[in-house]
């Protein structure tokens, strides 16, 4: 007579158990929201890795006669501000501040707004922090950066320039190509139907693009022949090497600028533009607009620098006992460029200009053999240090991975 109380009572134990499992399960659940939307809320009040969940922040752009002073002197007391100046040097010279430059400051949000931080940033990863809460803190830091694999393809036309605009590619990638295939392609003799194939990592900050951290693996082809760039990390330092591990580094350049063309070959007789009349020419002109950087040919030392009657502002640089590479018409120099100081190779030295006698904005490019003058497109340059044999097994098995992943997407 007692089995259906029995029963009853195993029944309503079971729901009951029921019941507190679900119970815990729902907490659980609504705990974990909670955390999440507690983090969530959180990341949404940081600013340069600032909580600013109870601040004010306003941010703006350094404008065109503005400096640290003045952003600041509205806010700081001058005595700080002449300390910052010249306390704080090894952290960031404030004379380097540009124009353009994003800034923020951030302060209390009360009615006195007394300021605790200002930020410049350096560039889209830097930035510094000035801290006012108690005494005077300077330090610098970098936004979180994280990195993408991208693959770029493109066919060229005319130049390689023209070829990463009509693509709408980045320009930076342009430069990184460029920088990578300066020893080995020449850029001026590019023919229509070239083209290139790369594999690159780019940065992002908030999901911004803010450029491109490195070229892993490329492959240029120019006048019918692959041109393979691996980039392999060694004991002396990363660079890029062929597919037999030599190195793409060479001890001179293609050229000493970027993006131009050749509107005057080597030749042994050219009729002058402004003198009419049939002379030698025993260099390249790269025609290209007044300003562009020109940098040295190769490591070496300045041997004269100044005006050099028709070839108006005139560089010289002796490079070894047998190589003297010239730059001429230039419109200024680079800041600091002086005769008897060493360069290094790609360092910039001028600007392109029209001085002297000149029709139009280029350079006028000159190289010396023994004294004698060789035709700067003809220049064969001796290669860098290869990869060390002792880690030739480890770049192989590199090359051989990422020229199948390469060639996957050509």
């Amino acid at each position: 007579m007692h089995k259906p109380s029995l029963h009853l009572f195993t029944t309503v134990t079971i729901f009951f158990v029921l019941g507190i499992i679900i119970l815990i399960g729902f907490l659980i659940y609504s705990s974990r929201k909670n955390i999440q939307l507690r983090k969530a809320v959180f990341k949404q009040h940081m600013a340069y890795k600032i909580n600013i969940d109870s601040l004010e922040m306003i941010t703006g752009n350094v404008g065109e006669s503005q400096n640290l002073a003045s952003l600041l002197s509205p806010y700081v007391s001058g005595q700080i501000i002449d300390r910052i100046a010249k306390e704080t040097r090894n952290v960031f010279d404030v004379r380097k501040m540009r124009s353009g430059n994003r800034f923020a400051r951030i302060s209390t949000k009360d009615s006195i707004h007394r300021t605790l931080f200002f930020i410049y940033e350096v560039n889209d990863i830097d930035f510094i922090v000035y801290d006012f809460r108690d005494s005077l803190r300077v330090y610098s830091d970098k936004k979180k950066v994280t990195k993408l694999n991208r693959t770029a393809r493109g066919i060229i036309t005319s130049s390689l320039w023209n070829c990463f605009l009509e693509n709408r590619m980045d320009l930076n990638l342009g430069l990184s190509l460029s920088d990578v295939y300066a020893w080995t392609v020449d850029f001026y003799g590019l023919q229509k139907g070239d083209g290139f194939t790369v594999i690159y990592d780019e940065l992002f900050v908030d999901n911004t693009p803010v450029g491109i951290d490195r070229i892993r693996v490329a492959v240029f082809t120019s006048s019918g022949k692959d041109y393979y760039a691996f980039y392999f990390d060694q004991p002396g330092g990363g660079d890029y090497f062929d597919q037999s591990g030599q190195s793409l580094r060479r001890s001179f350049l293609k050229a000493p600028l970027k993006f131009s063309r050749i509107s005057s070959r080597y030749t042994a007789s050219r009729m002058h533009p402004i003198l009419r009349i049939s002379r030698p020419h025993f260099g390249v002109d790269y025609a290209a607009p007044r300003g562009t950087p020109v940098v040295a040919l190769g490591d070496g030392r300045v041997t004269e620098m100044g005006w050099h009657g028709g070839y108006g502002r005139f560089i010289s640089i002796r490079h070894n006992t047998v190589f003297t590479s010239t730059y001429a018409h230039l419109s200024g120099y680079a800041r600091g460029l002086r005769n008897g100081l060493p360069v290094k190779q790609g360092d910039l030295i001028g600007y392109v200009g029209s001085s002297g006698l000149s029709t139009g904005a280029h350079l006028d490019f000159r190289v010396y053999k023994n004294g004698s003058p060789t035709n700067p497109l003809k220049l064969e340059s001796p290669a860098a240090n290869p990869v060390e044999p002792t880690v030739m097994d480890k770049f192989r098995k590199l090359a051989d991975s990422m020229r199948v992943q390469l060639d996957s997407v050509r």
